[in-house]
C-alpha cells in the first residue's frame, strides 16, 4: 500500500502528539460494554459530525492466565454536509461500521503477557448491501508487563508495547502502541505513550478529572464511486487530534459515566481514491469536540 507523502507527515505528527501531550485512556480491551455519543460542530461551516457507538466484549478463561476475548462494535456516523460541494453528498451522509473481534492472551515464561487481536469489519454507506470493498481486517499484537515485574517501578506500574493496524488514523495504517501507566499517591495517575496518554486526578472515590490529547478517526467505503475533478472517490476518511479535559463519575467500581470536551488541532475529513490518496478535502477547520457515554469495565 502506497501512502501519500502528506499522510506520512500527518501520521508522524499524530504519533508525536501521542508522546508530547495528554489524552484520555480507557483501553477498549478493558471495557466489557460501552455506549457513547460524539459530536463535532464544524467551525466556519454548516457541516457537523455525529457518531453513536456501542461495543461489547466477553472474556472466556481457557486455562491458567489464558483468555479468549470475543467482541462486537457498532458505529453509526451522521455527516451533515450542508456546505456547497461539486458533488452530491446524500449518498454518503450516513455511514455505518460493524466490527467483530477475537483476542487471545496468556502469560509467557519471562513474565510478560502476550495478547493478539483480529478484528474484521465492514464500514460503508451500505447503499447496495455489503460488497467486497466494504471489508477491512484490523489486527494488533501487544506485550504487557505490570506491577512489581517492571524493573524498579513500583507495583502500580504497567507497561504495554505493541503494534496496531486499524483505521484510528483515518486510513488503514500500522501504528505503534506504547503505554506506561502509573499511580502516584492516592489521587494522581498518569499514562504515557503512543497514541494514548493522560493525566488524572481523583477528587474522591466516585469522581475523577483528567487532561488529555486524543486521536479519533473514521474510515468507510463509498459504494457509489464518483468523479471529483477527474479523479474518482472510493472512500471517505476522518482524522482528528484534539486536546481538552474530561470528567468521570463512578456509580460503582465497574460502572461509570464520562464526559470529554476539547478542541482539535488536526481535523481532516477527506474523500480518497482506491489507493487512499486524497481526492477532495471536505473540511479541515479546527473545531470543538464533545464525547459522552456510559461504560462497564473490568
Amino acid at each position: 500500500m502506497k501512502i501519500p507523502v502528506y499522510d506520512h507527515i500527518r501520521i508522524l505528527f499524530i504519533l508525536l502528539a501521542g508522546i508530547c501531550f495528554l489524552m484520555p485512556v480507557q483501553a477498549q480491551l478493558t471495557d466489557i460494554a460501552r455506549v457513547e455519543y460524539t459530536y463535532f460542530p464544524q467551525s466556519s461551516s454548516e457541516n457537523s459530525f455525529k457518531r453513536f457507538r456501542t461495543l461489547f466484549n466477553y472474556p472466556i478463561k481457557v486455562g491458567s492466565d489464558k483468555y479468549i476475548v470475543t467482541g462486537v462494535e457498532y458505529s453509526n456516523v451522521n455527516m451533515e454536509l450542508n456546505d456547497p460541494y461539486p458533488f452530491q453528498t446524500g449518498e454518503f451522509d450516513r455511514l455505518q461500521r460493524v466490527q467483530f473481534s477475537v483476542g487471545y492472551t496468556f502469560v509467557m515464561k519471562n513474565g510478560w503477557r502476550f495478547g493478539a487481536v483480529l478484528a474484521p469489519q465492514v464500514a460503508s454507506n451500505f447503499q447496495g448491501g455489503i460488497v467486497p470493498d466494504d471489508w477491512l481486517l484490523n489486527a494488533s499484537v501487544y506485550f504487557l508487563r505490570r506491577k512489581d515485574t517492571i524493573g524498579d517501578f513500583d507495583r502500580s506500574g504497567q507497561l504495554v508495547l505493541g503494534i496496531e493496524y486499524n483505521t484510528n488514523s483515518g486510513i488503514p495504517f500500522p501504528l505503534p502502541y506504547v503505554n506506561f501507566h502509573k499511580d502516584v499517591g492516592q489521587r494522581w495517575a498518569y499514562t504515557l505513550g503512543v497514541p494514548k496518554t493522560n493525566l488524572k486526578y481523583k477528587l474522591d472515590q466516585k469522581n475523577v478529572l483528567q487532561a488529555f490529547v486524543t486521536l479519533d478517526g473514521f474510515f468507510a467505503n463509498i459504494q457509489q464511486n464518483f468523479a471529483v475533478d477527474d479523479r474518482t472517490a472510493h472512500n471517505i476518511s476522518m482524522t482528528t487530534v484534539l486536546s481538552g479535559v474530561g470528567y468521570e463519575h463512578f456509580f460503582s467500581e465497574h460502572i461509570l459515566f464520562y464526559l470529554y470536551t476539547g478542541y482539535t488541532f488536526i481535523n481532516d475529513i477527506e474523500l480518497r481514491d482506491k489507493n487512499f490518496n486524497r481526492v477532495f478535502t471536505i473540511n479541515d477547520s479546527n473545531t470543538l469536540y464533545l464525547r459522552t457515554g456510559l461504560k462497564l469495565k473490568y
